[in-house]
């Protein structure tokens, strides 16, 4: 089958990117907007210090479930789509079960590793007893809501409107809990149920989309073992781990942080530090919704247009990206200390120059959002996995020193530091696989 070049396969795909980024950034709208309003519930009901508590425990999950878990999305579309055109809807649905397994496993892991973890640093994490179980219990929903799955499968059928649906389940699910444990349990207690039942509630909501949209395209059930999809697509396995690691080492770093900033500091610099990361990370989350609407696109290219389509593509997603984190940065500087003011109290004010740096620090991985994608989709897993280590690794060692020295601001310019280095070597990692792709390219048609 001849290849479609040029411009015409990038526009094409780039629109995608827009529309599927569209619909995902307008469910994320509706869930920033209710974010901005049950933090304010929480910060105000618990205060400084009961609120970096929440933190924590929120943090360790987060930490935990990046630790254990598997972005099983990306496997269901890379290795999904030659299945459904080739009408294969039983190795479709193998594909998709082996997936659960591997996410079934990583909860009763992740359950071990949340147990070890209370148990060993709860005191100093200021955690009593009781709150050590509901810390426990809260990790476990949080491992058992397996949603990677059916969002691959809606993403697998270009349905990132029904994705986007789903995922405004927790937004919507947190905003009526945090009511509900304002006006009955105004407690961490209370709130961490609110949090769990918006988890359970957006993975009924994935499933149920799932299943309707795949009908019987996803194949039986039924339909062989799932373990034979190993032996069905070749380099899975080492996919889903190269895919498992980075995610890891990307997010670990940002959870762990809290966590090394409540032993450093306490509770209250924990909470001040997590709720300007939160704050910047909303004010960025277009990032992660490019990232997912981009990688599908940019694996679909590589497959079935040539190398200038590629490129073009990737330089019309990078201009992009440098246009939204301009404006966020301005949108920082503008309304950021007003907007903390508003959202948390004056008690919260002295979170502003944190949420400054890192919310630069998360402008420089927006800028740089095609990276990661480019080198998954034109199989160089293993080298962004690479550089992903190392900048995580020079984070938490740049954490170490500076928080020590300069406290909390410390830790937020150590991320300022390794999400430049990272920027740097990806982007010259993804011009030198454009390079390549385009010269092999080249060979090929030579030859024929």
């Amino acid at each position: 089958m001849k290849r479609k070049s040029g411009s015409g396969g990038a526009s094409d795909g780039f629109a995608r990117i827009l529309a599927n980024t569209g619909w995902l950034l307008g469910g994320k709208g509706v869930g920033a907007v209710l974010s901005l309003a049950y933090l304010a519930i929480v910060t105000r009901t618990l205060g400084v210090a009961d609120f970096g508590r929440f933190a924590l425990v929120l943090s360790a999950a987060n930490v935990i479930k990046t630790l254990v878990s598997f972005d099983s999305w990306q496997i269901v579309v890379r290795y999904g789509q030659p299945h459904l055109a080739a009408g294969k809807g039983d190795a479709l649905n193998r594909v998709l079960r082996f997936c659960i397994l591997i996410d079934l496993g990583s909860a009763l892991a992740g359950g071990v590793i949340a147990g070890a973890i209370i148990i060993l640093f709860g005191n100093l994490m200021e955690l009593s007893a009781d709150m050590g179980w509901q810390a426990w219990l809260f990790c476990m929903v949080m491992m058992m809501t397996i949603r990677s799955s059916p969002m691959g499968i809606l993403r697998l059928f270009d349905r990132f409107d029904a994705s986007a649906l789903a995922e405004t389940m927790i937004p919507v699910g947190r905003m009526i809990g945090a009511g509900i444990a304002l006006a009955l349990m105004p407690t961490i207690t209370g709130f961490l149920i609110a949090w769990a039942a918006a988890e359970l509630l957006c993975a009924a909501v994935y499933w149920i989309l799932a299943l309707r949209e795949g009908g019987e395209r996803i194949g039986r059930w039924n339909a062989g073992r799932a373990l034979d999809a190993r032996h069905e697509n070749p380099g899975i396995v080492g996919f889903l781990t190269a895919t498992n690691l980075q995610t890891t080492l990307s997010s670990v770093g940002q959870q762990v942080a809290v966590l090394i900033v409540g032993l450093f500091v306490g509770p209250a610099g924990a909470g001040l530090y997590r709720l300007a990361n939160q704050l910047a990370n909303s004010l960025t989350k277009i990032s992660s919704l490019l990232s997912r609407s981009i990688f599908v696109e940019l694996t679909r290219t590589h497959s079935s247009h040539g190398a200038d389509a590629l490129r073009t593509l990737f330089r019309r997603t990078n201009r992009l990206a440098l246009i939204a984190g301009a404006v966020i940065i301005a949108l920082i500087l503008t309304i950021g200390h007003p907007l903390l003011g508003l959202i948390a109290g004056k008690a919260f004010l002295p979170a502003y120059p944190l949420l400054l740096l890192l919310g630069v620090s998360a402008c420089i991985d927006l800028v740089g959002v095609s990276y990661r994608p480019l080198l998954m989709a034109t199989d160089r897993a293993s080298l962004s996995l690479r550089i992903t280590f190392i900048a995580t690794a020079l984070l938490l060692g740049l954490q170490a020193v500076l928080l020590p020295i300069y406290g909390t601001m410390g830790a937020a310019a150590a991320n300022i530091i390794a999400a430049t280095v990272g920027f740097l070597m990806m982007g010259l990692a993804s011009r030198r696989a454009l390079d390549v792709h385009a010269a092999a390219e080249q060979t090929r048609e030579g030859g024929a």
